[in-house]
């Protein structure tokens, strides 16, 4: 399975998204997965109802039945979503849960007035960081190009005497 950070659209039981994301959330803390799954949203909208000269908002869900989790798709995490009281499954083909692109994710997240947040990062080309996970743990980098639309940059690890470049995720590096 991959290890990239996506969207994924899981289904639940009508009217046990809430209870769902309250669940979910309880698990990621409790089993330490803060780094594996990382938000879990129920999209809602504001729904304005008139009766006589009263304006009531309401906040309804856009999807019924389906929740957003934000999380890298590994054998454990499937795992701890798809075993969470009130899910049914991932949308997705088979076992293998369909990522939302980014232009689906940014419309939904837009609709409920919530931009994308993009870790900040306090890194320059050229300055030397450390890798904090992944396959190159503890190892340091020179930085090649930062990609803030996209929360990534671009890093040089010297392998067997060679500068190899690779993308890495803001949250996957730190300062020296």
């Amino acid at each position: 399975m991959e290890s990239e950070r996506n969207w994924y659209v899981i289904h639940t039981y009508s009217g046990y998204e809430n209870k769902v994301k309250t669940n979910l959330e309880r698990k990621v803390h409790s089993m330490g997965m803060e780094n594996e799954i990382f938000q879990v949203l129920v999209p809602m909208e504001d729904e304005v109802e008139i009766k006589g000269d009263k304006k009531k908002i309401t906040k309804k869900k856009v999807f019924p039945g389906y929740v957003l989790v934000e999380m890298i798709v590994n054998d454990r995490s499937w795992y701890v979503v798809r075993n969470t009281p009130g899910v049914t499954g991932f949308v997705g083909s088979g076992t293998k849960p369909t990522p939302l692109s980014p232009a689906e994710i940014k419309r939904i997240l837009k609709s409920m007035g919530i931009e994308e947040t993009r870790p900040k990062i306090d890194i320059h080309p050229k300055e030397i960081i450390r890798i904090t996970s992944g396959a190159f743990e503890n190892w340091s980098a020179t930085v090649l190009e930062i990609y803030p639309e996209r929360g990534k940059l671009k890093v040089l690890v010297n392998m067997f005497g060679r500068e190899t470049p690779i993308e890495l995720d803001f949250s996957q590096v730190a300062k020296m």
